[in-house]
């Protein structure tokens, strides 16, 4: 076989949860208590107060914050790619020297090129997210600026704010889809250490998610000022 059972066991639990996780979090997002769901709520009611303020100067500066995390990012997995792709095409080299690590499962150097190539088509699909979150980003400071005078009709600027959250929600959704690349990328290179390892940690590695996204103190923040947003508003 190209790939041992247990590697091929191993590598089908992984796509699994990397394909499955994205749905699974949509539907649990569907009520309360999720950090997600909640924080869209409470960007969208930014977007709003933005709209009906006279001084948006503060909204471009936080905007430009997330910004620069997210280009701070997308240049770390760059680099991160560029390494990792050394590896892969560094050809019999970089495979001599990888033999002598102990504690690697390398049983032959196309299995290693492949788990490689793993990690590599993780961290590259979590650049795409990076950089489509700063695109996004960028149409969404491009909105406060171009925000209409207070002087507008209110439902004028109550549309505003709705588009703009349009906007800013689906960026800093991309922005955590690259930031959950990591988690993947990890998982993948566990596989260096055997089938076992990467099961493991796949598991780990959704496990944690969802622990974060669900039980975490900052998702009991979050889901607080959500409610109290709510109740504002009522």
């Amino acid at each position: 076989m190209l790939i041992p059972l247990p590697d091929a066991l191993a590598l089908a639990l992984f796509i699994a949860a990397w394909l499955a996780y994205e749905h699974v979090l949509k539907a649990l997002g569907r009520g309360r208590g999720h950090i997600n769901t909640d924080m869209t709520v409470i960007r969208t009611a930014w977007m709003r107060g933005m709209a009906h303020r006279e001084n948006r100067f503060m909204d471009g500066q936080l905007m430009g914050h997330a910004l620069n995390s997210a280009s701070f990012f997308a240049s770390s997995n760059l680099i991160l790619i560029a390494a990792v792709a050394g590896v892969v095409f560094g050809g019999p080299q970089t495979w001599k020297a990888i033999q002598g690590l102990a504690l690697l499962d390398t049983a032959s150097r196309l299995m290693f090129e492949i788990k490689m190539t793993l990690v590599l088509v993780c961290l590259a699909r979590g650049l795409l997210d990076f950089i489509w979150a700063i695109r996004q980003m960028n149409y969404c400071l491009a909105a406060i600026g171009a925000a209409p005078e207070l002087s507008a009709p209110k439902a004028m600027l109550d549309a505003w704010g709705e588009a703009s959250a349009r906007l800013l929600n689906p960026a800093l959704s991309a922005f955590n889809a690259g930031v959950r690349g990591y988690y993947f990328a990890l998982a993948a290179a566990a596989w260096l250490l055997g089938p076992v390892a990467m099961a493991a940690a796949t598991v780990g590695a959704v496990a944690l998610l969802v622990w974060r996204q669900r039980r975490s103190p900052a998702a009991g923040a979050v889901g607080t000022l959500r409610a109290l947003l709510e109740e504002r508003d009522v």
